[in-house]
Parts: C-alpha cells; sequence; structure tokens
C-alpha cells in the first residue's frame, strides 16, 4: 500500500515476450491435422466408390437393358462342357485290324480292305491288299467273312514269304459244299498262331469276291497281332 491510501500502481513491461508453446504441443496438433485430412480422404473415395457400384448395378440390372438380358440368359442357360477326350493307350505290340468299306475295290479271288474306316495298324504295314510284317515273332492271325452259300466257295489266309520262292503257303482255310438250289447267307472264320519273319505278307483269299455278302463293314474283317 502506497501512502495517502492508495493502492500502489502496478507497472507492466509491455516490451516482455510471451512464453513460447512447448515443441511437443506443435508437434501433435500438426499430427491431428495430417490425420483429419486423410480420414476425410479416405471416406471420400469410399463414398464415391459406393456411388459408382450403385450405377453400375442400376444399369446392370436395369430391365430392358441387353447387360441385364445377357447376364439372365448366362444364368438360366446350364453350362455345357466337352466331354472329356478318352485315353488313348498306344499298343505294346506289333497288330493290325482292318475291315469292310465301301471305298474298297476287291480283286476276283483277294480281297481289299478300307483305309477309311479306321484300321489298326501298329508296327505292321498294309500294301497290295496284304498285311506286312514287320517284326518277328509269334502272331495270332484271325480272319471273319460272310458270304453266300452257293456252289462250293473256300476262305484262306495265306503267306508269302521270301524262305518260300514257289508262291503263297496257305496258313488257314475253310471249304464249303453247298447242294442247295437257292443261295443262303453264311460265314467263316479262321484262327491260328504262326512264327512269322519280317516281310512275311499275309492276305485273304475267296473262291470268288462276288460271293460276298457285304452289308456292315464288320462282317469282313482281317487282323493279326504279335503274342
Amino acid at each position: 500500500m502506497s501512502k495517502g491510501g492508495y493502492p500502489s500502481v502496478c507497472v507492466v513491461d509491455t516490451h516482455t515476450t510471451r512464453p513460447e508453446v512447448p515443441p511437443r504441443l506443435i508437434q501433435g496438433r500438426r499430427r491431428a491435422g495430417v490425420a483429419q485430412t486423410l480420414l476425410f480422404l479416405l471416406v471420400s473415395v469410399a463414398l464415391c466408390g459406393m456411388a459408382i457400384e450403385a450405377c453400375f448395378i442400376y444399369r446392370l440390372y436395369r430391365p430392358g437393358s441387353a447387360a441385364s438380358a445377357s447376364s439372365s440368359k448366362l444364368i438360366a442357360d446350364p453350362v455345357v462342357t466337352s466331354p472329356p477326350k478318352p485315353l488313348v493307350i498306344p499298343p505294346s505290340k506289333p497288330v493290325a485290324h482292318l475291315t469292310d468299306g465301301q471305298d474298297v475295290v476287291h480283286d476276283a479271288k483277294i480281297m481289299a480292305w478300307s483305309m477309311d474306316a479306321g484300321p489298326l495298324l501298329y508296327e505292321m504295314d498294309y500294301k497290295d491288299n496284304s498285311l506286312v510284317i514287320q517284326k518277328e515273332g509269334y502272331y495270332y492271325v484271325y480272319s471273319k467273312v460272310s458270304f453266300l452259300d452257293i456252289d462250293v466257295f473256300y476262305h484262306c489266309v495265306n503267306r508269302r514269304t521270301e524262305r518260300y520262292l514257289g508262291g503263297s503257303i496257305p496258313l488257314l482255310m475253310l471249304l464249303r459244299l453247298s447242294g442247295g438250289s437257292s443261295a443262303m447267307r453264311s460265314n467263316s472264320f479262321l484262327a491260328g498262331v504262326f512264327h512269322l519273319t519280317k516281310g512275311d505278307a499275309l492276305f485273304v483269299e475267296v473262291s470268288a469276291t462276288s460271293h460276298i455278302a457285304r452289308l456292315k463293314s464288320y462282317e469282313n474283317i482281317f487282323g493279326a497281332y504279335m503274342i
């Protein structure tokens, strides 16, 4: 208290500086501002994505639109898948199986075989109406023919080989004598096992190929396979 009962005058220095804000508080405010900005951007992007998705769904399922029709067709129609291809295992030994066919023109007595009916030929050749052996060994040889039983009919499987120069050797044979006056449908099946060498040729001979019945290709067959 000053003299006379009056309070003393407080003198303020206007040139003094304010206390500085602590650095940690400034950094905290900056981080809060960056976080708020980032959050705002994320929310904006999410809202834009939802809006775009809503527009796309509306256009996709709008009645009469091409996209809706195509999607409905895809949903309604069952998925058609192609069947798996069968696994083809190659033979382990030489084999041949031949059949008759519409492309075949027989000789007078020697039967020919179709190359258009999916013949099976593995390590064996077909040349001059004959199966040509490429690998020496024991083979099961067979032949079946369907024919009209008139008078005399014979069915043979013959072999040509370099070891025999006198012609062909009959391996299998059937002889049929018919005493009937009318033609009867019949068939002949021949089969046997033989040792064959490389270059041997096998062929089928009949009394007359004009008597062969040719309604189905599998009625007349010829083949061999190594055992």
